[in-house]
């Protein structure tokens, strides 16, 4: 009786062995190939319950989620006008075809990043190499970027990757250049400085000039309106003496020579040399009469 036993949960648990053997669970952020004498006989891209040959056949996952390939260091490169720029870049891909990826790189994930690593900086070499720093660190590189990319999946996909993303985290001189580049931008500005402050000095002699210019014709327009406002009252009033003159010429004169006397006499001090009989002392003479 016990041996039956015995032999029954032998039978059990080779059962329970084999059946182990030959099931097996896909996770969702997996691919599963399954070999049989190193020859793939299926592909599994959908997660789940599945079952294989125990001891003929054996099974190999594949991460299906999209993966980061970092550069360690920076990598130099050399643009068109022959300056080196130092550029830190990352890559994000993914397995898209796992048999292909297997066949290609022998399903080693090391071997796969030294491709795409080895495609994106041949790459990136050639458009740096088509441009100038300007354009590399700032003008054109969410386009070098995105020619980047298109570029390097179409290689990625004969290896059965796809490239979801290259980016460039960091463009920058070399210390050895910076130096130089930084000064020659100083004189740049320098130079656009002096050329304002060039404009600028000729402009404002520009408006001197104009308001100098406006200035005197002013000053000189109102001199003429003055002399015309000026000879239209001497002339209103030498009519009005002359009409005064005209209607009494004796008492225009003896006003006249009182006004003249005034005048001379204003200042104690002031000596007048004048003959006795002159008409300049008429009225003073008849004063009498």
């Amino acid at each position: 009786m016990n041996s039956r036993l015995n032999l029954l949960g032998g039978v059990v648990l080779l059962i329970l062995v084999a059946v182990s053997m030959s099931v097996f669970t896909v996770d969702q952020r997996q691919y599963a190939l399954v070999f049989q004498l190193g020859e793939v006989k299926r592909v599994i891209t959908e997660p789940g319950l599945n079952f294989k040959v125990p001891m003929i056949q054996n099974v190999r996952f594949f991460d299906r989620r999209i993966l980061t390939l970092d550069s360690a260091d920076p990598e130099r490169f050399i643009t068109s006008e022959k300056k080196n720029v130092l550029v830190d870049s990352y890559i994000k891909w993914r397995i898209i075809d796992p048999k292909l990826y297997y066949v290609s790189v022998g399903g080693d994930e090391t071997r796969a990043r030294t491709r795409l690593s080895q495609t994106v900086n041949s790459g990136l070499r050639e458009e740096f190499g088509k441009r100038l720093v300007h354009d590399v660190i700032s003008g054109e590189r969410d386009k070098i970027m995105d020619q980047m990319r298109e570029k390097a999946d179409v290689d990625a996909r004969r290896i059965g990757v796809q490239i979801v993303d290259v980016r460039l985290k960091r463009v920058e001189l070399p210390e050895e250049v910076s130096g130089a580049v930084y000064s020659r931008m100083e004189a740049e500005r320098k130079r656009v400085a002096n050329e304002l402050r060039s404009e600028g000095a000729a402009e404002a002699e520009k408006i001197r000039a104009d308001a100098d210019r406006q200035r005197e014709v002013i000053i000189a327009e109102a001199y003429r309106d003055a002399q015309k406002a000026k000879g239209e009252g001497d002339a209103k009033a030498a009519a009005i003496y002359a009409e005064a003159f005209g209607k009494n010429p004796e008492f225009y004169a003896f006003y006249r020579s009182l006004e003249a006397y005034r005048n001379s006499f204003a200042n104690k001090s002031d000596v007048l040399v004048v003959e006795p009989s002159s008409d300049f002392f008429k009225y003073m003479k008849n004063v009498g009469r």
